[in-house]
């Protein structure tokens, strides 16, 4: 999954990304993580479905986004989401046929705000790591 990461990455000219599959918990599980500082991944290890962007990714069935996490108030990214020096993030469902089956999550050291075009490309990224997830 880290290849698969680290292809989007390039693809998007991010600096960061993570890949969270569901688990049979409930929980959102992390098993790749590209230029996520150490202290941060210890946070993200198992996210709550609601909590944070990937969880309420998960939750809302749609990409969350934020231009720039450094000053945002919107509250749906996690205070410790800060740490990692990042600003421009988005959040997406990745979909298993209708099942959400994890969240794929890219950001920039800069702010940014995703185009249309680059969110359905994402989400598009998503269903293909499901079917390779499966």
């Amino acid at each position: 999954m880290r290849e698969e990461l680290a292809r989007i990455l390039k693809e998007f000219s991010a600096d960061s990304g993570t890949i969270h599959l569901m688990g049979g918990d409930g929980l959102l599980h992390l098993k790749a993580s590209i230029g996520i500082p150490d202290q941060v991944l210890t946070f993200i290890n198992a996210i709550p479905v609601g909590k944070g962007m990937a969880g309420l990714a998960a939750e809302r069935r749609e990409p969350v986004t934020i231009c720039n996490l450094q000053s945002d108030t919107s509250g749906d990214a996690r205070p410790g989401a800060k740490a990692t020096g990042l600003e421009g993030s988005i959040a997406l469902p990745i979909f298993d046929g209708d099942r959400v089956a994890g969240v794929l999550g890219v950001a920039n050291l800069a702010p940014r705000t995703f185009t249309p075009a680059e969110i359905d490309r994402l989400l598009e990224e998503g269903r293909r790591l499901a079917a390779h997830s499966a």
